[in-house]
């Protein structure tokens, strides 16, 4: 009796031992399985299983409804089948393979070409989206090589459990691990090769988009430092003008002449470097020429006036210029030449004294007036002189000849200066013109005119100021004249007749009408 305890405590002691050693066996499974849990290949090969387990409860559930032996249960099931459908067919993509979207490779995009700077920044994020997807891809990858380590692990453990103690629930989950673990393993197969081809793919179109990028890059640079020596050389033309052109008006029309070059080049250089067929665009523009030559004809005979003016020399800024428009006269100083059109500052002058009336207007004048309409320059070439005459009318009765020594001699005395600096400026302008009469000296004249004796003086005055030296020599000759008893200033008069003629009263009116301009 004493044999048969001892071989039961023998057992119980060894079974106590087996006890103890699948819980710490256990214990080590839980903790890699807590290890596995958020793996993605572990989450997407559960929704395999229970897509799987779904499947075979409808089956049942379906055989149930056919055998009809649960016909008081009838609507239950058939709301069950619904509900079973409704999570079959969320789970559809897990039909086939439990890594069917995890091995499946994203499309390459296709190659980003990259032609000019603004395509530098979308060359940046599409390596960025490249990269990013090679790096998840690798990422999964070795996610799954850590689930099949871990996996591994536990099938040993599971493994230890069934030497151990050899039941039915211990085989299950074996085979069950071995099952999963082959999965795994075979997922692990398919995802390096598939890995292996996506990624040759991948460097190689990061590899031309690198290159591509940095061509570029290199590209754009090269522009841009073309463009700013082209800035450069442009700043040092204009000072190289400032320091040596002392006159404004001709460093305006430099340092405008310069802008225009250098916006030109500029825009050369950017279409010869972004544009793929010059050639072609070249050509499209010929056949468009004359499309565009008469729709836009204004505007390019503007631009050749513009040529004519800067090159011709025709009119400079500060220039005073008078323009006829439709019979209409606008006097002012030119304060801008554009490519298009020029800009004038309308000036108090005699033309706006006795004709417009108005003054100080910006007035603009299209640059293709030169062809078509009269632009007078009273200061072309550097003049800064003009004829500028004053008549008065004179009676009759009066002593013109000694009117005229008088009228003479007060038009020379005030108009001294500016005649001697025609005469400077006539002398330079007969090197560029054929002048004839370079005579600047005030003249006189005297008409016999219907009304009486009209005395002409004409002397030189300031371009830009003649209404002033015309005032005060008008008001000189006015008190000098009123001096003389012998001379005596003619202005419109009436005299009206009356008589009487065979009994009848007629009247006779005549009216002496004398020009006093």
């Amino acid at each position: 009796m004493s044999k048969i305890l001892w071989i039961l405590i023998f057992f119980a002691s060894v079974l106590a031992g087996n006890q103890s050693q699948i819980l710490t066996i256990n214990d080590n499974i839980n903790r890699l399985d807590a290890t596995l849990k958020g793996n993605i290949w572990l989450i997407k090969y559960a929704n395999y299983n229970t897509y799987q387990n779904l499947l075979v409860e409808l089956e049942q559930v379906q055989n149930q409804l056919k055998n009809g032996k649960f016909e008081q249960n009838k609507d239950e099931l058939n709301s069950r089948v619904a509900s079973l459908k409704e999570q079959i067919e969320l789970l559809k993509e897990y039909e086939r393979s439990p890594f069917q979207s995890m091995l499946a490779v994203p499309e390459i995009e296709e190659e980003y070409k990259i032609t000019n700077p603004i395509a530098i920044i979308g060359g940046f994020s599409y390596l960025k989206r490249l990269k990013g997807e090679k790096a998840e891809y690798y990422s999964r990858l070795a996610q799954l090589e850590v689930a099949i380590d871990i996996l591994s692990k536990k099938q040993n453990l599971l493994q230890e459990i069934y030497d151990i103690n050899k039941t039915t629930i211990n085989y299950t989950n074996l085979v069950e691990i071995n099952r999963t673990l082959g999965e795994f393993n075979i997922a692990k197969e398919i995802a390096t090769t598939t890995f292996g081809v996506y990624q040759a793919r991948l460097d190689e179109a990061i590899s031309r988009a690198t290159d591509s990028l940095t061509s570029q890059i290199k590209e754009t640079l090269t522009i841009f430092f073309t463009i700013i020596i082209v800035i450069l050389i442009g700043f040092l033309l204009k000072f190289t003008a400032k320091k040596y052109v002392i006159d404004n008006q001709k460093f305006y029309t430099i340092n405008k002449f310069i802008n225009v070059i250098n916006f030109t080049i500029i825009i050369f250089i950017l279409l010869f470097a972004y544009i793929e067929n010059v050639s072609y665009m070249v050509t499209i523009l010929g056949f468009a020429s004359a499309g565009l030559a008469i729709a836009m004809k204004d505007m390019f005979m503007s631009l050749l006036g513009w040529s004519v003016i800067i090159f011709g020399g025709t009119f400079h800024v500060g220039d005073r210029i008078r323009v006829r428009y439709q019979n209409g006269d606008y006097v002012g100083d030119i304060i801008d030449i554009s490519l298009l059109r020029m800009t004038i500052y309308e000036d108090i002058t005699l033309t706006t004294y006795k004709v417009n009336r108005r003054s100080g207007r910006i007035i603009f004048i299209p640059n293709n007036y030169i062809f078509t309409e009269l632009i007078a320059n009273y200061t072309h070439s550097g003049m800064k002189t003009v004829w500028d005459g004053i008549d008065i009318m004179l009676s009759f009765d009066s002593n013109h000849k000694k009117a005229m020594h008088i009228i003479k001699n007060i038009a020379r005395k005030y108009s001294k200066g500016y005649t001697d600096i025609a005469k400077q400026q006539m002398n330079k302008l007969r090197d560029q013109y054929n002048i004839k009469n370079t005579n600047v000296e005030p003249r006189i004249f005297s008409f016999f005119e219907p009304y009486g004796i009209n005395i002409s003086v004409w002397y030189m005055n300031n371009s830009y100021g003649t209404l002033a030296l015309r005032s005060t020599i008008s008001a000189e000759i006015i008190e000098a004249l009123n001096a003389e008893s012998d001379i005596k200033i003619a202005y419109p008069t009436q005299t009206l007749f009356m008589g009487r003629h065979t009994g009848k009263i007629e009247q006779q009116l005549e009216l002496d009408k004398e020009n006093l301009d």
